[in-house]
């Protein structure tokens, strides 16, 4: 009788080798996409800022239309004159304020990045006047 000739079988499976370079390949794109991923986000939540600065200007005119002037106009303080009802922007990245008390005729809000946010030092504080003027330009 003849012996039957055994194949060799090939293992199945990764080596340890071809496991660590997929680890190292994953780590230099995950080192890589990352800071850009973060830096996206704080961008994008800029627009918390823009967009709760431009609603509490919104009503600041209303209450100009209605009293012929902002003087008492107030932010968080649950009174009637109040033309938001929180300290903080609409998402909570900011927190919100007069960088100066209303006059009859001006005011200045100012919104100032507030958590995770406060890391974007582009734009850490934003401010709009009655003017229109949209400080740092670059962050609207």
């Amino acid at each position: 009788m003849m012996k039957a000739m055994r194949t060799p079988r090939r293992h199945a499976g990764f080596s340890l080798i071809e496991l660590m370079v997929v680890v190292a390949i994953v780590a230099i794109l995950v080192a890589a996409a990352y800071p850009s991923y973060t830096d996206s986000v704080r961008r994008s939540n800029r627009s918390d800022a823009r967009a709760t600065l431009l609603q509490i200007a919104q009503n600041l005119e209303r209450r100009f239309t209605e009293n012929n002037a902002y003087t008492g106009a107030t932010l968080n303080t649950a009174a009637a004159t109040d033309v938001w009802p929180t300290a903080t922007s609409t998402e909570g990245h900011y927190t919100i304020s007069f960088s100066v008390a209303p006059s009859a005729t001006a005011y200045t809000l100012r919104a100032v990045a507030t958590g995770p946010q406060a890391n974007d030092s582009e734009c850490a504080t934003m401010t709009l006047s009655h003017l229109g003027v949209r400080a740092p330009a670059a962050c609207w």
